[in-house]
């Protein structure tokens, strides 16, 4: 049985130093994706590289794409297609990686993993561009295919007959039927096709001109990716406090989502987009180790680079007649909790999850079935393996860019690597944030900051043209004062 549809709203909070996006479902923050300046997505992207060099006893390559790291390409991402020789040499049926690519070679790839530490993007010679409800498949142009997620086999197979004669004739690309495209009509399928035919014929004039390494196809900006993805009949408001995205977002709308009947909203009052919400609130409580339940009882996240595992605590909680009974209740909370946390903290790999020991088989099948209803509405892959002879539940999230904790803290250089803290860039993020905030709430002629001397420099170097700008967009005069018995992440705010 499929979790009822969700009403959703979509927040957008954009500046000159970064852009944060969330998904709120039924009131609750359901995902947060961030995008700053200096650490950009590539996912998406479409480039025209050289191999570097081949790794036969890894049977993989690195491929210079053009970024500061070269990528990551396996033998088994790489699509069977002509190299630029015209032969076949690319097929996947080779023994050797060595006798598909050669050092200095051109090759054009997609990138589908982010550079992720110290671990170059991963990519792929699979291209695939998404639209609103369709998959464009350049080096598969005979396939027709529907998402997984579409289940009514009348729905898909008039899905099929209809993308056969939309793309009926076309040998650029093939089309794969988006979650999204369920019940939609053909003709709002076509208009996508249209838009992806177009397309496709300027990547393909860039990929001929293009020497390598060259960018030849950029993703939409993160604001613009988001609502595209989440545009249904469920997502009943779009708001943002930046003008710029407002506008980019009135005109995307206008192309692609025209029977959308939601709201387009500019945030313009003093009170921050963000703040109105609580959305700061639970980013806080998403990059905390415990997370406390309603009945009581809380959950505690451990997150490593092999696993992540969670342990479900009924802590004061007794309130039902048996131990079983609140074994059992708690749960089954826990099981909604923890689908919204993966979510949200964006957690990947392998999970294991500790849920209080239960002796009815019957509550075990519950929980589980709680679990895995309540991640049918993650756009990642997940597999809930069940239950080991231990008890514990063992389940697996696909994911491809970094998670909320490593995006936003690093390793504290006090506790060796035990816990985490917010970056110096995130403190000094919440600090303009702190500065906008009282200023359009209280009146001041100029602002004072006193910090960390570390906040400070860090912000004097790296951050002098955003201070410049604040100071433009506020009208007010903003200076620093370093403080030496302040810790790195203090710092008070003084209007005068």
């Amino acid at each position: 049985m499929k979790i009822a549809a969700m009403r959703k709203e979509i927040l957008i909070n954009s500046n000159d130093f970064e852009t944060r996006v969330a998904l709120v479902e039924d009131g609750q923050l359901a995902e947060v994706w961030l995008e700053r300046a200096q650490q950009h997505s590539i996912v998406g992207n479409i480039y025209k590289g050289h191999v570097e060099k081949v790794l036969p006893g890894l049977q993989a390559a690195f491929v210079n794409i053009g970024e500061n790291k070269a990528a990551f390409i396996h033998v088994s991402d790489i699509e069977g297609q002509d190299n630029e020789q015209g032969d076949d040499s690319f097929s996947k049926n080779c023994d050797s990686i060595s006798h598909i690519l050669h050092e200095g070679q051109s090759i054009v790839v997609q990138v589908y993993k982010d550079q992720i530490g110290s671990k170059g993007a991963r990519i792929t010679t699979q291209l695939s561009i998404p639209s609103r409800y369709l998959v464009m498949m350049p080096n598969n142009p005979s396939l027709t295919a529907i998402s997984a997620r579409i289940t009514d086999e009348t729905e898909r197979d008039r899905l099929v007959e209809a993308l056969k004669k939309i793309n009926q004739g076309n040998e650029d690309f093939g089309l794969i039927a988006r979650t999204n495209a369920e019940l939609v009509s053909q003709t709002a399928m076509f208009h996508d096709y249209r838009f992806l035919k177009r397309l496709w014929n300027r990547i393909d004039e860039r990929i001929q001109s293009a020497t390598s390494p060259s960018l030849i196809y950029s993703e939409f900006s993160l604001a613009k990716k988001v609502v595209r993805d989440q545009v249904t009949e469920n997502l009943t408001k779009i708001t943002t406090d930046s003008h710029k995205v407002f506008q980019d977002l009135s005109d995307f709308l206008a192309d692609f989502a025209t029977e959308w009947a939601g709201e387009l909203i500019e945030h313009n009052v003093s009170r921050p987009l963000f703040d109105q919400f609580h959305i700061d609130d639970e980013i806080d409580k998403s990059i905390s180790k415990r997370v406390p339940l309603k009945s009581g009882g809380n959950l505690v996240f451990d997150q490593n680079e092999a696993m992540t595992t969670v342990d479900v605590n009924t802590g004061q909680f007794v309130g039902y007649k048996s131990l079983e009974d609140t074994a059992f209740k708690t749960n089954l909370e826990s099981a909604q909790a923890i689908a919204r946390q993966l979510r949200l903290r964006n957690i990947g790999g392998i999970i294991i999850i500790d849920f209080i020991d239960m002796v009815e088989q019957s509550h075990k099948e519950k929980v589980l079935q709680t679990l895995a209803e309540q991640l049918e509405s993650d756009s990642a892959r997940t597999n809930v393996l069940g239950f080991t002879g231990l008890g514990l539940v063992e389940m697996t999230r696909k994911r491809t860019t970094e998670n909320l904790q490593d995006m936003l803290c690093e390793p504290c250089d006090k506790c060796q690597g035990l816990g985490s803290i917010e970056t110096i860039e995130t403190i000094s993020f919440k600090l303009f944030r702190e500065i906008t905030r009282s200023v359009k709430q209280y009146k001041a002629s100029k602002v004072m900051v006193i910090g960390s001397r570390r906040l400070v420099q860090y912000i004097i170097d790296e951050h002098s043209e955003t201070l410049a700008e604040m100071e433009d967009s506020l009208g007010k005069r903003i200076s620093f004062q370093a403080e030496d018995s302040y810790e790195r992440h203090q710092h008070d705010v003084v209007l005068l």
